[in-house]
């Protein structure tokens, strides 16, 4: 953590504004920075906090449990291969200008049953650049384990076949400056990477949180729990020097 967020922190405990008043909303500030607020509380998210870029079909939040209910067309893409563009998922997220931290969270995507629904992690800037990482129900055999990059309104898609069986998913997002990295869990403890990448527009504030959403002729209603902030768990690099510049 920086010298400038541990000050922030400190003021925020001694304020009793990050933990001790339910009260206080996103709207109070210009700016909360849900990042620092949270390191401050020990990692615990104010779900306060969370806004929406785009609203589901229905939501409940209730005692760190949300629960999104997606609608049918849902979705994220930008472009690449399928040639179409697709911007409507519901995404649900906290600002930050923190630049090393790590964001866990845990899905339940029981009742997903219909090819493409998704739901996990996600960093949306806009519509051009966005970042997420998820679990894609394919058939009643395999499910796709991926993420998606989209960096200047295009996207790819790194995939692995997973069980079908699978039905929980731990992520968890860590940002070291514009580099960015996803790992996944089965258990919550041990984390295996997903993708390393650099995203061009993340150079200062950036929002992050979850998503979920039916692309086809279907709806779920995905599980997110255990949502926490850490110090950044993704390592700088022990190996080759960066270059010099």
């Amino acid at each position: 953590m920086t010298n400038i967020t541990k000050l922030l922190c400190l003021g925020l405990c001694l304020c009793a504004v990050a933990c001790g008043n339910p009260s206080q909303k996103a709207s109070d500030t210009e700016f909360t920075d849900s990042v620092a607020e949270a390191l401050a509380c020990g990692g615990q998210i104010d779900l306060d906090q969370l806004q929406w870029t785009r609203e589901p079909a229905a939501c409940e939040m209730k005692d760190g449990v949300i629960s999104i209910t997606t609608a049918p067309h849902t979705d994220l893409w930008q472009r690449t291969y399928y040639h179409f563009r697709n911007d409507n998922a519901p995404v649900l997220q906290m600002k930050t200008r923190e630049k090393f931290f790590s964001f866990v969270v845990k899905t339940d995507f029981t009742q997903s049953h219909q090819r493409f629904d998704q739901c996990g992690i996600v960093m949306y800037l806009d519509s051009d650049n966005w970042l997420k990482g998820s679990v894609e129900f394919e058939n009643e055999e395999f499910q796709h384990l991926g993420s998606v990059a989209t960096n200047n309104g295009y996207s790819d898609w790194a995939t692995t076949a997973i069980s079908a069986e699978v039905k929980t998913m731990w992520y968890r997002l860590s940002r070291r400056e514009d580099d960015f990295c996803i790992e996944c869990s089965t258990d919550g403890i041990n984390f295996s990477q997903m993708r390393v990448c650099h995203m061009y527009a993340a150079t200062d504030e950036i929002s992050f949180g979850i998503y979920a959403c039916s692309p086809e002729e279907s709806s779920f209603t995905a599980v997110f729990t255990d949502m926490k902030i850490t110090e950044c768990a993704w390592k700088a690099h022990d190996g080759q020097q960066p270059d010099e510049e």
